[in-house]
């Protein structure tokens, strides 16, 4: 493969040399200022010349991801996308659709990736890809931590946070259809107690509802007493729903639930193929 596009002058040799011996991922414009010895205005044509070569790409205003050479002109797909969005600010994870990509809970790809912050900032593109931001309630911002992207330590929300965050909102997700296939994905490998502490935590009846009523509806494998520490939360306040408020009348909706007194205002149809998928065990290959 021809990589004359990354040729470099010596200047640039000089700090992608000494980011490599330092094993760095990441740059600030001061640091390669420092580097350079020079001017302000001399370091920026270099950087330019670097994120054109393919070994930078910038992550937020002075910030840059630093492409290794043995991850050559083309590194900074989809997964570095996720570090780049990272960079945007220090008090954050990466959550809903984007975190259940990353833990194989979903096939669909989005352009957008979810970046959940109490800061106020803007959507930005983003590389190739466009960074939504999401400012959570201050008692659902938590059940996070780092994981490796590529060599950059990333903050996501974990896998039990993901799957009740995509049930809170699944717009977010992909609508109600792809957040409750994502619950069921994520059922076979969840921590139940950590799942529930999380839902307490959250102190949301209606979201207890929704979760509950989705595990019995993807038929996932839990013990009898974590069912019902779900049904002991569930027991308090009014009847809620799933789906568009009931004053929107919904053609084949599910329609109300006694159980978990959650009336699911969603076609049986667009849930039809998640029914059970919790439960489902992979086929043993023939011998």
């Amino acid at each position: 493969m021809d990589y004359t596009v990354r040729t470099l002058s010596p200047q640039e040799s000089r700090v992608v040399l000494a980011l490599a011996e330092k094993k760095q991922r990441q740059v600030d414009r001061t640091e390669i200022i420092e580097l350079l010895g020079v001017k302000a205005k001399a370091a920026d044509k270099v950087i330019d010349s670097l994120r054109r070569k393919g070994w930078l790409e910038r992550a937020s205003w002075g910030k840059y991801l630093v492409i290794p050479p043995d991850e050559g002109p083309d590194a900074v797909g989809e997964t570095n996308l996720l570090a780049l969005a990272s960079r945007i600010t220090d008090n954050y994870y990466i959550g809903y659709g984007s975190a259940a990509a990353h833990y194989g809970l979903t096939t669909q790809h989005r352009k957008a990736i979810i970046i959940v912050t109490p800061a106020h900032l803007r959507g930005r593109q983003v590389g190739e890809g466009r960074v939504r931001i999401v400012n959570p309630k201050p008692q659902k911002f938590f059940g996070f931590g780092p994981v490796d992207i590529l060599g950059y330590k990333v903050l996501m929300s974990d896998r039990e946070k993901t799957a009740i965050d995509c049930i809170d909102r699944p717009a977010l997700a992909g609508g109600v259809g792809e957040a409750v296939a994502i619950l069921a994905t994520a059922s076979r490998r969840l921590d139940w107690p950590r799942a529930i502490d999380y839902l307490e935590r959250i102190n949301s009846t209606a979201l207890v509802r929704r979760f509950g009523w989705v595990t019995d509806h993807v038929k996932a494998d839990m013990l009898a007493d974590i069912r019902e520490r779900l049904l002991r939360l569930a027991a308090r306040g009014p009847q809620t729903w799933m789906g568009p408020n009931p004053a929107r009348k919904v053609r084949g909706a599910i329609g109300y639930d006694k159980t978990w007194r959650l009336f699911v205002n969603v076609p049986r149809d667009e849930l039809r193929e998640s029914a059970g998928l919790g439960h489902r065990k992979a086929l043993k290959k023939d011998a």
